[in-house]
């Protein structure tokens, strides 16, 4: 991994009282996290476009993108390997109402799930959510 920092776009889609993450796991640490969907912002790209970019690559699905929530910086671990991420939180929607209806999603060209998660498992702890500090921004009682 080359020493860079980089720049993510990442959305917040809520269910209620759930949040829409992917699951990744962490084999060395014996971690399994949540994150939001989203990723990489390309050069040139404003961080709004990219995020609508990546949901289309990963779900095949628009999003009205909302407010900027926040900005996080996260510096990590994964897999042996060090990395640095500025990560701007976005609140978004499913341009398609019938995507709040689906348990799960497959994300295409990847490994991975993404599902609905309530949100009092990452307040409480039992379950892990990244980029660090989402949990604290997320919670305006905290």
């Amino acid at each position: 991994m080359a020493s860079t920092i980089r720049p993510i776009a990442l959305g917040v889609i809520w269910r209620g009282d759930a949040l829409l993450v992917f699951e990744g796991r962490d084999e060395l640490k014996d971690e399994t996290f949540y994150r939001p969907l989203g990723g990489g912002i390309e050069f040139g790209e404003v961080s709004q476009d990219a995020l609508k970019r990546e949901f289309v690559e990963e779900l095949a699905a628009d999003v009205t993108v909302g407010e900027r929530i926040g900005v996080l910086e996260n510096v990590y671990t994964w897999r042996g390997r060090q990395g640095h991420e500025i990560a701007f939180m976005f609140d978004a929607e499913f341009s398609d109402p019938g995507l709040y209806a689906k348990d799960e999603f497959k994300i295409l060209d990847d490994d991975a799930t993404a599902r609905w998660v309530d949100f009092a498992d990452f307040r409480d702890g039992t379950k892990i959510l990244y980029p660090r500090g989402l949990t604290r921004l997320l919670s305006p009682e905290q």
